[in-house]
């Protein structure tokens, strides 16, 4: 059974839930091209002055360095995108200076490296 919100009945009214102040840090959607054994970018509570840098060195080994092409990436060939089109972030600027706000995803891609023996995965 499907349900339908009929404004015309009852104004469907109410405060977000989701705004940046129900959290601890401004929340920072990353996911990694062509490796599928991620099958969605992870949400992290990140602080808005978090170097951008940091990234590939203190926060993102903890999430994904357990896959075997982690330890291949070359980051300074990492290709980022920004909702879906390229970018290209300031390594020694802060999340929030890269223009980074709650609920951003970014995705990068590791151009060589396309998961376990070029499965994707």
């Amino acid at each position: 059974m499907s349900v339908v919100a009929n404004p015309a009945r009852a104004p469907y009214d109410f405060p977000m839930k989701d705004v940046r102040e129900n959290f601890p840090a401004p929340l920072l959607y990353i996911g990694w091209e062509d490796h599928l054994m991620f099958c969605a970018p992870f949400c992290l509570p990140l602080p808005p002055d978090t170097p951008f840098g940091a990234l590939g060195t203190a926060v993102l080994p903890g999430i994904y360095g357990y896959h075997p092409d982690f330890a291949q990436i070359d980051w300074n060939a990492v290709q980022w995108f920004k909702s879906g089109q390229p970018w290209t972030p300031d390594p020694a600027r802060s999340l929030a200076e890269n223009g980074l706000q709650h609920k951003d995803v970014i995705r990068f891609r590791t151009p060589g490296l396309t998961g376990i023996k070029g499965s994707f995965s």
